[in-house]
């Protein structure tokens, strides 16, 4: 008896997997990007994500384009197909038809472990109902507020810097990303929520929202099979594994001092009212969150249009990962490419310490050309999330600014494509491509900024001739507080300190979770690190 039980339950298993796998495998059998040329499919389970997972981010998809042309599609999970495109046209229409091409369910419901689920993660109305009460948070008026917040921080950590060598005969081996990303955690707690989580007190007891992104940001080492298998079938996510215990663990301590923020906050708000209502004209306030609350409880905003207390809640998450991990992750990259680059350290330090003042204010930062190509270039070369995903929510027709060659030889002059097919966004390589960039495309050279190639006029990104920080509907909306404290730090640690790197440059390798972070290939038991040697900058 308990045999038959067990395999009807066996057989009741299989059943639901092969249901809830039949779809998605039909729907890729009878995919039109199934006539695009690429690579041959090594795995039915794993396609080449195993692949893509290994190697750094790009580098196959790139070797692909030039095998088999500028769009190609390659297998994912379970035979499923992935379009890529080098088309610039082709990738304006997708960016701009957000409707159309949403990020993919199960890309949105790992997005939503990490953040939450706020403007990163929503679509649709909902989505566009967020952007609107978020948008004036992030505008120059309000970045020219913060741009104070930023230098501060950025002194404060150049000071524990300069007492950690101070004395010493020998540079002096940092990790500068753990200092960058607790500098980033302080900013964006006083930038975005008027909130002291003194990250960079490292005489204290450790933060605990710290060892919470940590947990969040910690890349996997390993592609397995399992976990794939319960993103694509829920019923065995009652299996947990430590994992995945720790991320939940993670986001209950993000969501607890979330609401504490918005409790405080909303609190304050009502404090300091001195009218009988609130209206958009009155909305004003230094932080994020004040602004975002005073916007949403604002007497004149159709109620139809105001966010829930569980859209706002969602937001927190998605500062705090967004608006520290991102920037962080840039700056430490900005400082890799400045010690594989003397002589352009050697120039910005130059530039930089025309300034007669150590507190620039936003507009002294962004009057200084160098540093503006310098950063320009580190997320041209180095951007943070190096490629992102969306779906077809229809059957659709893409169109392209050059024909290409299908695999039964017939030249083609659109994409055509159907309801769940996938497409990457090739942020990385749209923004290190030959073609568009030159030859030296691959290379880190602020200069090329002094005389832009035509060819990058069509790339459909909101900022900087790049696909960094997206475009189209959802383009990144906090991408002017980003440069402007990346200016910031850069501005302040290029001018106390000089950086060399501390192992050999092929010994640094990246690794994305939700951004690419850096590790140590020889020190992989480290985690995520950036290890300089810093010695201070005596002129």
């Amino acid at each position: 008896m308990f045999l038959l039980a067990l395999e009807i339950a066996a057989l009741s298993l299989v059943s639901y997997v092969v249901y809830k796998l039949g779809p998605p495998i039909w729907r890729s059998i009878r995919s039109p990007l199934r006539n695009l040329p690429g690579p041959p499919n090594p795995s039915f389970i794993f396609g080449q994500m195993k692949a893509i997972f290994k190697a750094d981010n790009s580098v196959l998809q790139e070797e692909w384009v030039v095998k088999y042309g500028h769009t190609i599609s390659y297998k994912g999970f379970f035979g499923s197909h992935r379009l890529f495109t080098m088309d610039t046209r082709a990738l304006n229409h997708i960016l701009t038809h957000s409707a159309e091409y949403q990020k993919p369910r199960l890309a949105r419901e790992n997005l939503g472990k990490l953040v939450g689920n706020g403007i990163l993660v929503t679509e649709g109305e909902q989505h566009r109902q967020q952007r609107r009460i978020l948008n004036p948070a992030f505008g120059p008026a309000q970045i020219r507020e913060l741009t104070g917040v930023f230098v501060s921080k950025s002194l404060q950590l150049r000071d524990i810097w300069a007492s950690r060598i101070a004395g010493k005969s020998t540079p002096t081996r940092i990790d500068v990303l753990a200092g960058l990303s607790r500098t980033t955690l302080d900013i964006i707690g006083l930038a975005g929520f008027n909130y002291q989580f003194d990250a960079l007190n490292e005489s204290g007891t450790p933060n605990e929202l710290t060892a919470a992104f940590n947990t969040i940001l910690t890349p996997e080492n390993s592609m397995r099979f399992f976990p794939i298998l319960q993103a694509i079938i829920p019923v065995l996510r009652v299996f947990k594994s430590e994992r995945t215990r720790m991320l939940e663990d993670a986001q209950v301590v993000m969501r607890r001092i979330g609401m504490q923020l918005i409790a405080e906050k909303k609190a304050a708000i009502v404090r300091s009212q001195e009218k009988e209502s609130l209206e958009k004209k009155d909305v004003h306030g230094r932080d994020l969150l004040t602004l975002l609350l005073k916007a949403n409880m604002a007497t004149d905003i159709p109620e139809s249009q105001r966010l829930s207390d569980e859209d706002v809640l969602a937001q927190v998450p998605t500062f705090l990962v967004a608006g520290h991990e991102t920037t962080s992750s840039a700056t430490t990259w900005c400082l890799f490419a400045l010690t594989q680059a003397p002589e352009v350290q050697a120039k910005l330090r130059q530039e930089l310490l025309t300034v007669s003042t150590d507190e620039p204010t936003m507009e002294e930062l962004n009057a200084l050309p160098y540093l503006d190509a310098v950063i320009r270039e580190t997320l041209r070369v180095h951007a943070p999330v190096p490629s992102t995903m969306r779906a077809a929510t229809q059957d659709d027709v893409i169109p392209v600014s050059r024909p290409y060659i299908d695999i039964h030889g017939q030249q083609q002059n659109f994409i055509r494509v159907a309801k769940g097919d996938f497409m990457v966004i090739p942020i990385l390589s749209i923004n290190r491509s030959k073609e568009l960039w030159g030859e030296d495309a691959f290379e880190f050279k602020p200069e090329r900024w002094e005389h832009v190639p035509e060819a990058v006029a069509n790339v459909p990104g909101v900022w900087g001739n790049m696909l960094t920080f997206l475009g189209g509907p959802r383009s990144c909306i906090g991408y002017r507080f980003s440069l402007v404290e990346m200016k910031a730090l850069i501005f302040t640690l290029v001018r106390a300190f000089e950086f060399e790197l501390a192992v050999p440059a092929g010994d640094i390798i990246k690794k994305s979770s939700v951004v690419q972070r850096p590790l140590v290939l020889s020190e992989m038991e480290k985690g995520s690190q950036m290890p300089l040697l810093v010695k201070p900058y005596i002129g």
